[in-house]
């Protein structure tokens, strides 16, 4: 009998111990997401100066991408984070973005769209390598909310840069707080004769359904002295209406009227968009000086399935900010074009 009970007092702590340690394990193994997103439109591009550049029908990619998320606890309030996101250009069938399209003379981050690891913990998330920039996430998202190739241009910051060091708060009260430091601006085409470093710093306050932002894109010394970008942002989510605005103004020793980063230069956007269902309406007017000036963009989203959704939109620009030749990139932006529309039609089935 006491050789029974033995026996069976050490099953149940072996299976306690089993239950344990597979408890533990369950804890600490890694999660991994892989995802991929399929993103295309036919277009109609009329430019304004056909002298210079001929209306087409064509096929243009609106940035597909794969990619993988990994994040491995090390206990439970820290954890090691990574993540890789490839481009595709899928009108081009190539591995790069289809914007940015570079050659494989000169790679850089066309070739990959987010590259970083990083550590979170409740004292916030530190993050190294090619991503999201603080001044982006906190000013130019609330407004960069279009489905075709022509969203997020109505702005004067980059999107992602590679080496960056980046660290952001956790909310406290509604605040918080990031900040990114990059040893080179993170433009390889940049005609300025200092490649000085870049930081960031952006504030976010959210009370209820409403976002307030602020932040600072410096990008440093540059040959004509000082480079700062400063940008303010609100958005209000009211049941099935979105509103956000957004202003951006250049601080720069650029006098040159007329150029990209021109002292005094302003982008002013607002956003507007309406659910109804499946279906959602959107609308965006914006100034932005001497990279699209007066700009239109109206568009139209219908969601088929949680997975499948198709597109249509239409984009007008008074100066030329994004126009190119069919399927063509950065390297064919010719601002001779002096603007010009577009309509287009498209699907996004992510996976």
């Amino acid at each position: 009998m006491f050789k029974l009970h033995l026996a069976r007092g050490s099953c149940a702590l072996g299976l306690a111990g089993c239950v344990a340690w597979t408890d533990v394990v369950a804890q600490t193994a890694p999660s991994v997401d892989f995802y991929g997103s399929l993103r295309t439109q036919l277009e109609a591009v009329s430019p304004d100066r056909d002298d210079r550049l001929d209306g087409y029908l064509g096929s243009r990619d609106a940035y597909s991408r794969v990619g993988v998320k990994i994040d491995y606890p090390l206990g439970s309030q820290l954890a090691l984070t990574g993540h890789l996101e490839l481009p595709v250009d899928s009108a081009n069938l190539r591995m790069r973005d289809p914007y940015d399209q570079g050659d494989a003379n000169r790679p850089h981050g066309e070739r990959i769209r987010l590259a970083q690891i990083g550590l979170r913990s409740r004292f916030g998330t530190l993050g190294y390598g090619q991503q999201w920039m603080p001044y982006y996430n906190a000013v130019a998202a609330p407004v960069d909310m279009f489905s075709t190739y022509y969203s997020g241009f109505a702005t004067y910051t980059v999107f992602r840069v590679a080496q960056t060091l980046s660290y952001s708060t956790p909310e406290v009260a509604g605040f918080s707080l990031s900040a990114g430091y990059t040893g080179s601006s993170g433009n390889a085409r940049s005609t300025s004769r200092i490649d000085a470093p870049r930081r960031q710093i952006a504030a976010t306050y959210t009370f209820d359904n409403t976002r307030l932002a602020a932040g600072i894109d410096d990008r440093g010394d540059a040959g004509d002295g000082r480079n700062r970008l400063y940008g303010l942002s609100a958005s209000h989510q009211a049941g099935k209406l979105y509103l956000a605005a957004k202003i951006e103004r250049f601080d720069t020793g650029n006098r040159q009227r007329g150029s990209f980063s021109s002292d005094g230069n302003q982008a002013i956007n607002l956003f507007g968009s309406y659910a109804m269902g499946k279906t959602t309406f959107k609308l965006m007017l914006a100034r932005v000086e001497s990279y699209g000036d007066n700009i239109v963009h109206l568009g139209v989203d219908h969601q088929l399935t949680d997975d499948f959704r198709v597109f249509a939109e239409y984009y007008r620009e008074g100066g030329t900010a994004v126009l190119t030749p069919r399927r063509g990139g950065l390297d064919d932006f010719d601002a001779g074009i002096s603007g010009g529309q577009a309509i287009a039609v498209g699907l996004r089935y992510d996976f």
